[in-house]
């Protein structure tokens, strides 16, 4: 009888103190703040960019495909683009797949030849 006493003592004072409901919420907002800031608003922020690059597309364009087809826009409608991938070759892309335009941002790097004197 007197092991089961002190078992009993033991268990309780070994038990955790509880904390308050206060406290449990205060945690639960800094870890929703710590994924807003670093997960849901960098990804809303690409969306948006993404969304006024598709938006911002005219007819001229270089783009690329999700699937990695390059061409030039030739008629730019709301919802689907017509490319021309090669000479003579017309394709009708749905505009969300376009990955990126291309713009003359990418311009060649010329290779200086070094003449001999």
């Amino acid at each position: 009888m007197l092991f089961i006493n002190d078992a009993l003592a033991q268990t309780a004072a070994a038990a955790p103190a509880q904390g308050s409901v206060a406290g449990m919420f205060i945690q639960l907002g800094l870890i929703f703040l710590i994924f807003y800031f670093l997960l849901i608003r960098p990804q809303q922020k690409k969306i948006k960019q993404q969304e006024e690059m598709l938006n911002a597309i005219k007819k001229g364009d270089q783009i690329i495909t999700n699937g990695g087809v390059y061409g030039k826009v030739i008629v730019a409608e709301p919802f689907d683009l017509t490319v021309e991938i090669a000479k003579g070759i017309e394709v009708k892309v749905v505009r969300a797949m376009v990955r990126e335009v291309i713009n003359d941002t990418v311009k060649p790097v010329q290779s200086e030849k070094k003449s001999k004197k």
